[in-house]
């Protein structure tokens, strides 16, 4: 049996995560729930799985764990971060903690050999190249739940990563793909997914297709490709979640049914499948599949990622960081659509290349860039 720990258990990751394992209970076992705020849906979750370790985010809620749950091992703050992302008494852990908050608990799992089922992009956008080192260094297993990802993943399974000619990497295309892109854009209409029910946050970078440029950035850390093998393909149908063209020209592409259950479950229990009661595709219904090109100068994010992995890391760490402050400006109404991918290109262009060597100089280097966005914002 797998003991699991999952970081972000209260989100939308989180919760499928649980439902994977709900439906294996003979297969897996949780050990640690981390939450941020809602201590009521945690406390639900400790109810019916029972793990050994908690942590969530306020002293006055870890307080109310510990009265509630007194056999629980209850962390909180900061330093109750470091200590139970330093725990090893889990197989696998799932990492969905929201931003840049899930770098440095990501790391000191990897650094501690963890295997680890990656679904926080800030994390191998801000620190790509420091993440897969370490990893390598203590023989840590790093994993993928994003849906693209595991379908190149997939792809992968029993081939030679060497003989890649390039990823295709497919994309919704968002609300706005065969729309007018301007100022007039209002936050919901960005907020109109056509495919995907997400957060606020990460369905906005769906809309600007920033979203598609990290997934960019991670392809090249996880698979260890140029950025020129990575083609981003949008299919607004979202049935073929990637492609593998490699060089003999034969092209592996994975579809399936629009659903986080099956990535996750293959993360958790790879490289072995395992069955759901999802529904599965009846390609007759289907018919055709539809592939079409993204428009780099519409899409000024995506072209904006692809630059960012060119000038450096330094650069990811800015796109990342600059792209938080202008989206969550945006949702409150404080700029215009347009000036998130326009703010971002301001912000790359005020820093010259300095060199990030450990996760606290990342992270000191994320809050410069926000303070300089925002400032950037008040003008």
């Amino acid at each position: 049996m797998k003991k699991i720990a999952i970081f972000g258990s209260t989100g939308s990751i989180g919760k499928s995560s649980l439902n994977v394992i709900r439906e294996n209970k003979d297969l897996f076992e949780v050990v640690t729930l981390v939450a941020g705020k809602n201590i009521k849906k945690l406390m639900e979750q400790i109810e019916e799985f029972k793990p050994k370790n908690v942590y969530i985010i306020d002293k006055e809620n870890a307080d109310i764990l510990k009265n509630h749950f007194k056999d629980l091992n209850v962390y909180y703050g900061e330093y109750g971060m470091e200590e139970i992302s330093n725990k090893t008494d889990f197989d696998i852990s799932i990492s969905a903690l929201v931003g840049i908050a899930g770098l440095k608990p990501t790391y000191n799992m990897i650094k501690n050999g963890k295997t680890v089922a990656l679904a926080n992009k800030e994390v191998l956008v801000a620190g790509g190249e420091l993440i897969m080192k370490t990893a390598k260094e203590n023989g840590a297993k790093l994993l993928t739940i994003d849906s693209e990802h595991s379908a190149i993943m997939q792809c992968l399974n029993g081939e030679d990563s060497n003989r890649i000619d390039k990823i295709l990497l497919t994309a919704s295309g968002g609300p706005f793909f065969d729309k007018e892109i301007n100022d007039d854009i209002t936050v919901e209409d960005a907020l109109n997914h056509p495919t995907w029910s997400m957060g606020k946050k990460i369905t906005i970078d769906s809309s600007t297709m920033m979203n598609k440029g990290f997934e960019v950035i991670e392809a090249k850390w996880l698979f260890d490709v140029n950025p020129e093998q990575i083609e981003v393909v949008v299919h607004r149908q979202s049935l073929v979640h990637s492609m593998v063209q490699f060089e003999d020209g034969t092209i592996m592409a994975n579809i399936g049914p629009k659903s986080m259950q099956i990535p996750i479950s293959y993360a958790l229990n790879y490289p072995n499948r395992l069955s759901n009661n999802i529904e599965k595709l009846d390609l007759f219904k289907i018919g055709d599949l539809k592939f079409e090109k993204p428009d780099f100068k519409k899409f000024k994010c995506l072209n904006l990622a692809y630059k960012s992995i060119k000038m450096g890391h330094c650069y990811q760490v800015i796109l990342n960081a600059s792209n938080e402050v202008l989206v969550e400006s945006f949702l409150n109404k404080q700029i215009k659509y347009t000036e998130i991918p326009n703010g971002i290109e301001k912000v790359m262009n005020m820093f010259e290349y300095i060199e990030l060597n450990s996760i606290e100089e990342i992270l000191e280097f994320d809050k410069v860039v926000k303070e300089k966005t925002k400032k950037l914002i008040k003008k």
